[in-house]
């Protein structure tokens, strides 16, 4: 029998649970994930929803102004049964903001909403996720609010499998933020629907392995589900490192329900950064990243994805969170440390930079200019002000001083530049999230049928004359 014979037809949409593709209304299984700084952009949202995908829009590091008209917009450009959805970034140093979202997301009859960067689950996503829920004919429970919770440890994701802690959902109706029917249903409700388990990503990561990650969660998922007794099932999706039709079927292969892809987007039309980084982002490759400190957590020693290549900003970074763990204050650094920060880094004086961080502190906190502000603490709020710096810097596209961007990406997007290379998708003004989705999944449906079709043909191993057996690697030209 031939090897084509068994060569079988796989329906993209069939990839993934079918509960979660009807949830959402949804063709595939498939999501754009949130990037901050409305990268993942209104644009974007607008082109998924009307190819029938979703896409979530990137609320962090915006104004509650800013969203509200973000929402406003794409809900003006979307139709009845369009699928989008918005991101829900914890905010600790602001929770009056992160609440003041959910109200807003309320307000405008938000259904899907993408959690991350929690490190346990918070009185927003709890509110967000139990209100309106109602119990129905036999018992079964109506959840209007769809939560999907982006984690990368196992604890994390055990949380949010939960049912909402009981003091938690107490204080909420104490507060008359929760009605005590909805607050009733709690127990019966995981706080997420749905968990996207994100591998070694751009921006903040774990740096996890997701041929790890991803069985461990998937067990936890069963665990949880015995437990708790849930009617519905958790859903577990897979998100870092997707970027070619090979990783999505792997992910698939692995169990999961949904996948999420992030770095390849930021490299489109729709995409909120600049040209210039876009024209960055298209030549790079799989090794042309590396890690450093996150400016929202500088002083914890977090770290973030970001690109490397033709940049200074990985080193810089580091370089400052080196000097901040060496030292007491600014005083301490040596003056040739001191000039190169200021002539190379920064631009300007240390004292320019704490004049204009601590004129934008008392602004939105007037109490802010009667703190007593250690040393040390001065000096990290000093560093910070780089990170905030060179995330604007690129986002404008400033090409006087290109060597400063900080442009969180991974090495998914030097995959599918690899893969796209010699089309017409290599220049990133012809790559469109909704055609990349749709290539993606086509894609890996396709390697699949020709992984299966191998497997059942029984002495089907002969090695080409490299020693090798022949790999399938889907061509870009074939989902044109």
């Amino acid at each position: 029998m031939s090897f084509s014979s068994h060569l079988k037809i796989i329906d993209p949409i069939h990839l993934g649970d079918a509960g979660f593709r009807a949830e959402y209304g949804i063709k595939y299984a498939y999501t754009t994930g949130a990037m901050y700084k409305a990268i993942a952009s209104e644009s974007l949202v607008v082109a998924m929803a009307r190819a029938g995908l979703i896409g979530f829009f990137g609320t962090g590091g915006l104004a509650l102004s800013k969203i509200d008209d973000a929402v406003a917009s794409i809900k003006s450009q979307v139709t009845q049964g369009q699928a989008f959805g918005m991101n829900l970034l914890n905010n600790l140093a602001q929770p009056d903001l992160e609440e003041q979202t959910v109200d807003l997301f309320f307000s405008h009859g938000i259904r899907f909403v993408e959690a991350a960067a929690y490190t346990n689950v918070g009185p927003s996503v709890v509110r967000y996720r139990l209100r309106g829920a109602t119990r129905g004919p036999g018992g079964t429970i109506s959840t209007p609010h769809v939560l999907i919770a982006k984690v990368s440890r196992p604890e994390v994701a055990r949380a949010f499998m939960s049912p909402a802690p009981e003091s938690m959902v107490r204080e909420l109706v104490a507060a008359g933020r929760l009605t005590p029917q909805e607050a009733e249903l709690a127990p019966y409700i995981p706080v997420a629907a749905d968990i996207c388990v994100e591998a070694d990503s751009a921006g903040h990561t774990d740096q996890g392995v997701a041929y790890a990650l991803m069985p461990a969660m998937l067990h936890l998922r069963d665990q949880m589900m015995s437990q708790y007794g849930y009617r519905n099932r958790i859903r577990v999706g897979a998100a870092g490192g997707i970027g070619t039709p090979e990783a999505a079927a792997a992910a698939f292969m692995m169990g999961a329900d949904f996948i999420t892809t992030g770095s390849i987007n930021q490299c489109t039309v729709e995409a909120g950064t600049s040209d210039s980084v876009k024209n960055m982002l298209q030549e790079m490759d799989v090794q042309d990243t590396t890690y450093a400190p996150a400016g929202d957590m500088f002083e914890t020693g977090a770290k973030v994805q970001v690109l490397k290549k033709g940049l200074f900003f990985p080193g810089r970074g580091n370089k400052l969170y080196e000097l901040y763990m060496r030292h007491n204050s600014l005083d301490e650094i040596d003056n040739q440390t001191r000039k190169q920060i200021e002539e190379k880094y920064f631009r300007r004086s240390f004292e320019d930079v704490w004049s204009e961080t601590r004129d934008y502190y008392s602004r939105a906190n007037p109490a802010f200019a009667k703190l007593e502000i250690s040393p040390k603490q001065k000096m990290s709020m000093v560093f910070r002000w780089y990170f905030v710096h060179t995330t604007r810097l690129a986002m404008r596209g400033a090409e006087e001083d290109k060597v400063n961007y900080q442009v969180h990406c991974g090495p998914a997007l030097g995959a599918f530049n690899q893969w796209v290379k010699g089309t017409a998708l290599e220049s990133w003004q012809n790559r469109h999230v909704s055609d990349i989705g749709e290539r993606i999944m086509n894609g890996a449906a396709a390697v699949l049928a020709k992984r299966y079709a191998e497997l059942s043909v029984k002495g089907d191993l002969t090695p080409h004359a490299n020693g090798h057996n022949n790999n399938y690697v889907v061509p870009v030209e074939q989902f044109a």
